[in-house]
């Protein structure tokens, strides 16, 4: 119960913080009918954003990059770089409280993407570079390493294309399994379909098990997966268009009837082969933004490079969930945490 409350208390803050005000009263939400001035969708509200990170520095290391989230056991957040840096942030101001410098075998950087903090505290962390799946203990010091199937590593090894692999990482409920999600597809297989890698717990250590497709939308890719409490994911499809700026949107995924395509080498839509079913939640670009500004053109100012995110708490049948900008370390992009506020619809039961 207490670490319910402290991670409800992250998403009041940023709420509390973020919205200008300006929004008054009017900006009740009500995410049941989708008509209040906070809501994207019938099934998502946005509660507030805060770019107080962007374009700082902890201990000499740049704060950004950020391509993953996670909670930790005290509450506080997990926080993962692409450029080998795991931050914690304080749950109320966001404020860094620590960084560990994480590195391969050989002491080389990573290409960090997705995080899980597990149940004994320790960190799974992927890099795009091989793909790979590490764990790390708190200090940094690597524990153990997950197979990966071969045909998931980077051409030449496999089929995979450079900088198109393991985006998100998530621990399903129960934690046994762990989910990893492909950003781009593997050369043989249709376009815009990726594969959901699985791996099933024994012990201290994971076991390679089923793989799932799932279509994404044209032109976008996969940034994250994120578990919720009844066993579906929260899928993240991101892309960008040089003049026009970012597409964002999440998704409702459930592996539920999806066929085990780890034996088949290529998926091209044929009959027989079922993908993981999804629903469209909402298309970030329909979300209000008073306030927001951007440094580049975006077709919504709240709109930045949206590559990680994390369930921080459930109440009254919904889903606060943090998401948070990769920028880049580039002046013309933000690192911005997003509080959402989701409602799932009922499984449906085919």
């Amino acid at each position: 119960m207490r670490l319910r409350m402290l991670l409800a208390t992250v998403t009041t803050t940023l709420a509390a913080a973020a919205w200008p005000a300006a929004a008054g009263p009017a900006a009740v939400t009500s995410a049941a009918t989708g008509t209040a001035a906070h809501a994207c969708s019938s099934t998502v509200d946005i509660k507030g954003f805060s770019d107080a990170l962007d374009k700082t520095t902890y201990e000499g290391t740049f704060v950004g990059n950020f391509s993953a989230l996670s909670i930790d056991s005290d509450g506080r957040i997990a926080a993962l770089s692409d450029r080998s840096s795991l931050f914690t942030l304080d749950r109320k101001t966001f404020a860094p409280t620590s960084v560990v410098n994480l590195a391969d075998e050989n002491g080389a950087a990573l290409d960090s993407e997705g995080l899980v903090v597990d149940r004994d505290g320790t960190r799974l962390v992927t890099s795009e570079t091989e793909p790979s799946v590490r764990r790390y203990s708190r200090d940094g010091k690597i524990l153990d390493r997950l197979p990966v199937p071969d045909s998931l590593r980077v051409a030449p090894a496999g089929r995979a294309t450079s900088n198109q692999t393991f985006e998100g990482l998530t621990l399903l409920p129960g934690g046994h399994r762990l989910l990893a999600g492909m950003e781009g597809s593997l050369s043989g297989d249709t376009a815009g379909i990726v594969r959901f890698q699985t791996w099933t717990r024994h012990g201290r250590h994971f076991a390679l098990a089923a793989q799932y497709g799932y279509r994404a939308d044209a032109g976008l890719g996969v940034s994250e997966t994120t578990a919720t409490p009844d066993g579906r994911l929260l899928v993240l499809e991101r892309g960008f268009t040089a003049g026009y700026g970012n597409t964002v949107r999440l998704y409702l995924a459930d592996l539920r009837h999806a066929t085990d395509t780890s034996g088949i080498e290529n998926l091209t839509g044929r009959t027989g082969v079922r993908l993981v079913k999804k629903t469209l939640l909402a298309d970030i670009v329909n979300c209000p933004s008073p306030g927001a500004t951007a440094k580049q053109p975006q077709p919504n100012p709240l709109l930045d490079n949206i590559e990680g995110m994390t369930i921080t708490g459930a109440s009254h049948g919904r889903l606060n969930v943090l998401l948070v900008s990769d920028d880049n370390q580039n002046a013309a992009q933000i690192t911005r945490l997003y509080s959402l506020r989701v409602r799932l619809p009922h499984p449906t039961a085919s």
